[in-house]
């Protein structure tokens, strides 16, 4: 039996990030399914500080927060390395995850959540979709094809998950990556070829289904 215990959502993409680590590390872990709608009392008061997935049990070790667990559990399983060995990139990988978090992920939502017609919230997501573009991938991967070149990190496992997702803006808000960002095209295909992604990926299909109880049908925004 594994000695990691991970507590995840399939929908979630903040366990998503953990999952696919794991995953892409090779660490043997036992995966367990909350449901958000009906939290077992027991994982609030022992498990996760937040009341939140994903969290990790490790042993005597208990972690919440998704970029703390995969941070940790690249110390802790260094091969293959997730971070760069520079601290100056080190940083900078840690800023673009801060943009996940706090930018990406409540533009993301906003849209979904939000009413079909809000322009705003379009051009906000637009706009995210092109800062990543020009001052994420065009700044720090050069001829390779993920966030710092020819090899996954953090980076690439903090962001993938809102554009496994995508489909759902697609569908509700007829919201399509612009085909002008070539980067992010070469990205996102080769991050979906990875083993650890096609392991834990799900379909469009269930996108589609899990959304369509905090968005509306896709209609023409004027």
């Amino acid at each position: 039996m594994p000695n990691i215990r991970l507590f995840s959502a399939r929908a979630c993409p903040f366990a998503h990030r953990t999952r696919l680590v794991l995953a892409h590390k090779g660490v043997p872990f036992e995966l367990v399914e909350i449901d958000l709608q009906n939290k077992p009392a027991w994982f609030d008061s022992k498990l996760s500080g937040y009341g939140k997935v994903p969290a990790l049990e490790h042993g005597q070790i208990r972690l919440w927060e998704s970029a703390v667990i995969n941070e940790y559990l690249d110390e802790v399983f260094p091969e293959p390395s997730l971070l760069p060995t520079d601290p100056g990139e080190r940083a900078i990988a840690r800023i673009w995850i801060d943009f996940a978090n706090t930018r990406l992920a409540p533009a993301f939502g906003k849209l979904l959540r939000g009413p079909v017609t809000s322009e705003q919230a379009r051009t906000e997501l637009l706009e995210l979709l092109a800062y990543l573009e020009r001052d994420g991938f065009g700044q720090h991967s050069g001829d390779g094809p993920y966030f710092f070149g020819t090899a996954p990190s953090l980076v690439d496992f903090a962001i993938y998950p809102w554009f496994e997702r995508w489909t759902g803006l697609e569908h509700y808000r007829g919201l399509y990556v612009p085909a002008e960002h070539t980067r992010i095209a070469r990205w996102r295909k080769q991050v979906h070829e990875l083993q650890a992604v096609r392991e834990h990926e799900n379909t469009p299909e269930f996108y589609v289904q899990r959304y369509a109880s905090v968005a509306l049908p896709a209609q023409k925004v004027a």
